[in-house]
C-alpha cells in the first residue's frame, strides 16, 4: 500500500465513531433477583444483575446508550403490592424508577402491561422518570402523561481519534395498538395507532430536525416483514422501514439473536438483523442485556453545518445476567418495598391438603387450575343469582401462566401441601386480570378448545417419541373449560396456529365433548366465566368471542376472587383432573418437557411416564404411552 493510500485508509478508520445501544425489556418490576413466587432469591435474573452488565459495557467503549423497551411496572407481586398501596393513598417513590434513574438510563418507551394499574397510577409513576419517555403510536385525549410523540437526543461523542462530535439521536416508542382492547379502561382516555402509520410521521419530523440516527424502541414482537394494518408483532416490518437505523424489539419474552429464534423473511437470528438493520431483544425479567454496537463514519455533506454520519458495521448480541452479582445501586431503593412485599404475601389465608403443581397442565393434571376454575364459577354463581340466566350452566375457563416455556425449567407453579398464602394466589394467577362472563353456545365451546388443543403437534399412530407441544405456543393460550368433559384425538392436525388464524379447516380434534354425561349439541347454552384478556378483540379467541353477548364485566379482579373463595373455604383438597384426556393410539408414545422438580409429583400423575433425563435445555424429558 502506498504511503497516500495508507493515509487516507488511517484517517478514515480514525475518523470512525463507535456507538454502542443498550437496552433491556419486559423487565416486569423484577429489579431485584428475588423470584416472589417461589420466595427465594434467584441467580437467573432482576435489573439488580443486569446493572453489574451494564456497568462493564459501558467501561469496554467511549460512547454509549440506554434504553428501556416497557413493560416494567407489572409483573410480580412487588409491583401489585405498590399499585394496592398507591390506590389507599400509601404513595412512594417507586424502584424501578429510582433504579433507571440511578443507572442513568437515556430514554425508554412504555408497554402494554404498564398500563394494568390504570393511567393516573402510571402518570404518577412516569413523573419520577429522570430520562425522558417517548410514544409514538399513543395519542391521550388528556396529555398530561410525560411521554413525547419522539426525541431528539443530543449528545457529544468521541470518535476513534479522541475528536468530538455532536450527534443527533432520534428515538421513536411503539406499543402493540391491541393495548386498547387489552385495557378496556383506555378506551376514552387514549387512541392507540397502527405502529407503521406512526413510525412513519415520527421518522420524517426527527429527519426535518436533523437526526443522524434513528432508534425505534418496539415494544413489539418479531413478526412477518410485510406489513398489515394495525399489527401486534412489527419490529420487523418497522425495521423495513427508510430511515429507522436500529430496532429494540420485546413483547414476546424471546432472545434476539439467537441460535433458538426463528429465521424468515427478513430475520436472521445469526446476524441479528431484522430487514437487514441491527436488531435486539433482551428476553424478560432482567434475564438478559441486549446490546447493539455501531460503527459510524462521517458522510461528507458540503450543505451541512456540520458532518453527517452512516453507519458503516453493526453488531448485536446478547449478555445473561445468571452469575452476575446483585448492584447496590439497584437494591438500596427497593429494600423498604421489597420487605413490605414479603410481609404481605406472607400472610396465611388458608389450607391445602395436597400439592398445587402446574408441571403436568399440559398433559391434563393440575389442580392449582381447577382451584382458579372453582373460585370463578363459585363468584359468577353469585353474580348471576336470581337473574335470567341463573339457570344456565356455569364452564369456567383457566390457563396456565407458569408451565414452562419460554419462561424456562424452573417456570412452573410449585405450591406444597399445607398453608395457602398470598404469595401462593401471586403464584396461581400472576395477571391482574378481570374476571368476565359471556353468553356462548355448544359450536363456540368446541371452537374454544380447538384452538386450545393446537397447542399440540400432528401424532402419528403407532410411531415412538415424537415431540408432544409446540414451543412456538404459548402456555398462557392453553385454555380448559372446566365443568365440561372431552378428548383429543392428536392424529389430526391443529386446526388453528398459535395466533387464532385458520389452517387447517377440516381438521377436528376435540372429541366426545359431554356437560355432566350428555353430549354437547351445537345449540346448547352456557355461561362461561373468563377474564378481560380473552374479550378483547386481538390473539387466538378474538374470533370465537366476537358478537357473543357479555353478561359481566366488572372491576373486579380474578384474583381477587380466588382469595375471597379460599378465605371462605379454608381448607382445599381440589382434584388433579381438569376434565379432558388424549383419545388412547395404542402403541404410539411422545415427549413432554417438563420441569425437574416435576421428578417429585410424578407419583401424582395418572397415566405412566418414564423419566429419560434432563435435556441441553435444563427441561425434564418424560416419555409418555397414549
Amino acid at each position: 500500500m502506498n504511503a497516500q493510500l495508507f493515509s487516507a485508509v488511517q484517517q478514515k478508520t480514525s475518523a470512525a465513531l463507535d456507538l454502542r445501544i443498550l437496552a433491556t425489556t419486559d423487565l416486569h418490576m423484577h429489579v431485584l433477583g428475588y423470584d416472589y413466587f417461589a420466595d427465594a432469591p434467584t441467580g437467573r435474573f432482576g435489573l439488580s444483575r443486569v446493572a453489574a452488565l451494564i456497568d462493564k459495557a459501558r467501561r469496554e467503549t467511549r460512547n454509549c446508550l440506554l434504553f428501556d423497551n416497557g413493560d416494567s411496572l407489572q409483573g410480580n407481586p412487588m409491583g401489585d403490592h405498590l399499585a394496592e398501596q398507591d390506590r389507599s393513598g400509601q404513595r412512594t417513590r417507586h424502584p424501578v424508577i429510582a433504579a433507571m434513574n440511578a443507572l442513568g438510563y437515556d430514554a425508554g418507551t412504555i408497554g402494554n402491561h404498564d398500563f394494568s394499574y390504570g393511567l393516573p397510577f402510571l402518570r404518577r409513576v412516569l413523573e419520577g422518570a429522570g430520562f425522558p419517555l417517548v410514544a409514538s403510536n399513543l395519542k391521550l385525549r388528556r396529555p398530561a402523561m410525560p411521554v413525547a410523540p419522539h426525541l431528539l437526543l443530543r449528545r457529544r461523542m468521541l470518535d476513534r481519534a479522541g475528536r468530538a462530535h455532536d450527534l443527533a439521536i432520534g428515538v421513536l416508542g411503539f406499543l402493540p395498538p391491541q393495548t386498547i382492547d387489552w385495557e378496556p379502561a383506555l378506551r376514552g382516555e387514549a387512541q392507540i395507532i397502527d405502529i407503521i402509520t406512526a413510525a412513519q410521521d415520527g421518522i420524517a419530523r426527527l429527519q426535518d430536525l436533523g437526526a443522524d440516527l434513528i432508534v425505534a424502541l418496539s415494544h413489539s414482537g418479531i413478526g412477518d416483514l410485510d406489513a398489515r394494518p394495525m399489527m401486534e408483532n412489527a419490529a420487523t416490518a418497522l425495521a423495513a422501514l427508510p430511515g429507522i437505523d436500529a430496532v429494540i424489539a420485546g413483547h414476546t419474552h424471546r432472545l434476539f439473536p439467537s441460535p433458538t429464534h426463528p429465521a424468515g423473511p427478513g430475520v436472521d437470528p445469526a446476524a441479528g438483523t431484522l430487514a437487514g438493520k441491527p436488531a435486539v431483544m433482551a428476553g424478560f425479567w432482567g434475564s438478559h442485556l441486549g446490546l447493539i454496537d455501531l460503527v459510524l463514519e462521517p458522510v461528507a455533506d458540503a450543505d451541512a453545518q456540520r458532518p453527517r454520519w452512516r453507519i458503516a458495521q453493526a453488531q448485536s448480541s446478547t449478555r445473561a445476567a445468571q452469575g452476575h452479582e446483585e448492584t447496590a445501586t439497584v437494591t438500596q431503593p427497593a429494600l423498604s418495598a421489597h420487605r413490605a412485599t414479603l410481609r404481605h404475601y406472607r400472610r396465611r389465608i388458608g389450607w391445602t391438603d395436597q400439592p398445587l403443581a402446574s408441571h403436568f397442565t399440559l398433559i391434563g393434571h393440575d389442580p392449582g387450575m381447577r382451584l382458579v376454575a372453582m373460585a370463578q364459577r363459585w363468584h359468577m354463581r353469585q353474580m348471576l343469582a336470581g337473574s335470567r340466566w341463573t339457570d344456565l350452566p356455569i364452564l369456567s375457563a383457566v390457563a396456565p401462566f407458569r408451565a414452562g416455556g419460554r419462561g424456562g425449567p424452573e417456570h412452573y407453579t410449585d405450591i406444597p401441601a399445607g398453608r395457602l398464602t398470598l404469595r401462593s394466589l401471586a403464584d396461581l394467577y400472576i395477571f391482574p386480570n378481570r374476571i368476565c362472563a359471556l353468553l356462548i353456545d355448544g359450536a363456540g365451546v368446541r371452537d374454544w378448545l380447538e384452538r386450545s388443543a393446537s397447542l399440540f403437534y400432528q401424532i402419528v399412530p403407532g410411531a415412538q417419541d415424537q415431540p408432544l407441544v409446540d414451543p412456538d405456543y404459548p402456555g398462557y393460550h392453553f385454555d380448559l373449560l372446566d365443568g365440561i368433559d372431552w378428548k383429543l384425538d392428536l392424529s389430526q392436525p391443529p386446526r388453528h396456529a398459535p395466533d387464532g388464524r385458520l389452517i387447517a379447516a377440516d381438521a377436528r380434534r376435540v372429541t366426545a365433548l359431554t356437560h355432566r354425561g350428555q353430549p354437547v349439541l351445537d345449540s346448547d347454552r352456557f355461561v362461561l366465566v373468563t377474564n378481560n384478556y380473552r374479550l378483547s378483540d386481538s390473539g387466538p379467541f378474538a374470533q370465537v368471542v366476537a358478537g357473543r353477548p357479555v353478561l359481566v364485566d366488572g372491576p373486579l379482579r380474578c384474583r381477587d376472587v380466588l382469595h375471597r373463595y379460599v378465605a371462605r373455604r379454608r381448607r382445599l383438597a381440589p382434584k388433579p383432573g381438569n376434565g379432558w384426556d388424549f383419545l388412547p393410539m395404542p402403541g404410539t408414545s411422545v415427549l413432554f418437557q417438563t420441569g425437574p422438580a416435576a421428578r417429585a409429583h410424578l407419583a401424582l400423575l395418572d397415566r405412566p411416564a418414564e423419566a429419560l433425563g434432563i435435556g441441553d435445555n435444563g427441561f425434564l424429558n418424560l416419555r409418555l404411552h397414549l
